[in-house]
């Protein structure tokens, strides 16, 4: 994909998502499995006869939800079971673009650094104004290319 393309695609999807990062629903305590299933009136037995499931997976399978050891097919089919919708998402806290540009100057820094740290040992140390301009361009470089190499930690 090239640099345009993912920018679009990153546009599309931020578009998506903003809606989300305004919701904060937490899980209910004993999950959502469970929570569903008694504000329905469905028993544990009944739940395991729509899932097609054994009667003593249904607790195995909400203590798994609550301690996260769970798998997504087995959130899907017990929602289905319910007449639920099964939503998964990561949900970015701020906007993919914000992530990049933040990412990018954190590099950016990164790299600028070590070439001023050289420079002084040569005594040819730049201006913070011109080290500032730099970190940006450096940062608009990284957002121009390829965003691979934003993420390496070397």
């Amino acid at each position: 994909m090239n640099v345009r393309q993912s920018a679009l695609a990153r546009k599309q999807l931020e578009r998506r998502l903003a809606p989300l990062r305004d919701i904060t629903t937490a899980a209910p305590p004993k999950g959502w499995i469970k929570a569903i299933r008694e504000s329905l009136g469905m028993t544990a037995r009944q739940l395991a006869a729509r899932m097609g499931a054994a009667p003593s997976r249904i607790p195995a399978i909400e203590k798994a939800e609550v301690s996260g050891a769970t798998t997504l097919r087995t959130m899907r089919r017990a929602a289905e079971a319910m007449n639920c919708s099964f939503v998964y998402a990561f949900v970015p806290i701020e906007p993919l673009d914000d992530i990049l540009r933040r990412r990018a100057m954190l590099k950016a820094r990164g790299d600028v650094a070590r070439v001023d740290h050289s420079m002084r040992i040569e005594n040819q140390a730049l201006l913070k104004s011109d080290l500032n301009a730099d970190v940006k361009r450096s940062a608009d470089l990284n957002l121009a290319g390829s965003l691979r190499g934003l993420w390496d930690e070397a």
